[in-house]
């Protein structure tokens, strides 16, 4: 029993730096989710809540991380015209926010650039089909993390 106490006492004492890097969210409500368009203009809405310099930064670098994880996760499903669109909405958000999430945001787009096509002909029923140039806007995505 004494044994016990000191083990334990030793891992209550002992502490281990642990160095995490920027996370990024986990996806909210997805495009074809009943919930997904009044996410969007409670999104919206909340940018009147967040008032002041850091906290507009704040909500600004969250949105960026939400719509990169929806691109993502919606690239990986072949979602491309939804993933675009909501890569581009992760490009509006980027620059407003704080960079912290910089290096994560390029990691995820740098994945992503070896993993997706090049291009794709994307076609909706009864519509003309447009091509989808994948890796320009995940260019475009990188060059404004790096400005």
């Amino acid at each position: 029993m004494k044994r016990f106490f000191i083990i334990l006492l030793l891992l209550l004492t002992v502490r281990v730096p642990v160095y995490a890097n920027y996370v990024l969210p986990y996806p909210s409500y997805m495009p074809g989710h009943t919930l997904y368009k009044i996410s969007r203009v409670l999104d919206d809405l909340k940018r009147y809540w967040y008032w002041g310099t850091i906290a507009q930064a704040k909500y600004h670098q969250g949105l960026s991380d939400k719509y990169l994880v929806e691109a993502k996760t919606l690239f990986e499903y072949k979602q491309y015209l939804l993933a675009l669109e909501a890569l581009v909405r992760s490009d509006q958000h980027f620059p407003k926010g704080i960079r912290e999430s910089r290096d994560e945001h390029i990691s995820v787009l740098t994945k992503l650039k070896t993993e997706l096509p090049e291009a794709f002909v994307w076609q909706d029923e009864h519509q003309e089909p447009r091509s989808l140039n994948i890796h320009e806007a995940l260019n475009r995505s990188m060059g404004i993390r790096n400005q």
